[in-house]
């Protein structure tokens, strides 16, 4: 039997933004690790404590915007707390990318760096990857560096032939959203880390790097693969 991986990859701060950091995350799931019953229990959570289902996306939940417009801001920590919760029972690894934007100025050193990063990283876990057959990256293609530098980097290192593309939304994949998630606690904890957190971070996630890491970030990161 064929053993498939299916990668999915989200990104914070675009190419002309005004975030001082930039960052790819990456998350891996074997195909053959159904995912069905906890998303069952997951809407099941969702239901009993009478929220909507809403493909989760981190920022606007946080902000408040659409589609999370007119949901006050404790039902919305009720939102984000359901789907920590739900990723943490989920069948996967991640691992990420992250740059200071100063790092990285300018489009071509920054593809070039993170693919540079990226062929390390898969030759270190190569054993890894050619354990499976079918290599399929879900990515929804809003950045043309990241398409470029994930071509670049598993082509080089895996066969062309093992590396399938998908254009994923992450409104119909619920392990797209789970690299949203990942996306959004690796970029709080730079900004734990320079004391740069806003009010809403604080709001979601507590008031002090300590709390953030022990109810969070130390969850999350014992799926780094």
């Amino acid at each position: 039997m064929e053993r498939e991986l299916s990668i999915f990859c989200d990104e914070s701060g675009g190419m002309g933004g005004m975030s001082k950091y930039r960052l790819v995350t990456l998350v891996f799931h074997d195909q053959s690790d159904d995912i069905s019953e906890c998303i069952s229990r997951y809407r099941k959570d969702l239901s009993n404590k009478g929220l909507e289902d809403i493909p989760f996306h981190a920022s606007p939940l946080m902000y408040g915007k659409p589609p999370y417009g007119g949901i006050d801001i404790a039902d919305r920590r009720r939102m984000f707390a359901s789907f920590s919760y739900f990723q943490r029972g989920l069948p996967f690894r991640y691992a990420f990318f992250a740059y200071k934007r100063s790092e990285v100025d300018g489009e071509y050193r920054y593809i070039a760096r993170l693919k540079r990063d990226m062929v390390v990283f898969l030759s270190d876990n190569l054993d890894y990857f050619q354990s499976f057959d079918k290599v399929k990256i879900y990515y929804d293609g809003g950045q043309r560096t990241i398409t470029n530098a994930l071509h670049a980097a598993f082509e080089y290192e895996l066969s062309k032939e093992a590396v399938l593309y998908r254009n994923a939304s992450p409104k119909e994949y619920r392990l797209s959203q789970v690299a949203d998630y990942l996306c959004t606690l690796e970029l709080a904890a730079l900004k734990f880390d320079a004391r740069e957190i806003t009010s809403t971070d604080e709001a979601f996630f507590g008031l002090s790097a300590t709390t953030f890491k022990r109810n969070y970030l130390k969850k999350a990161r014992k799926k780094l693969l």
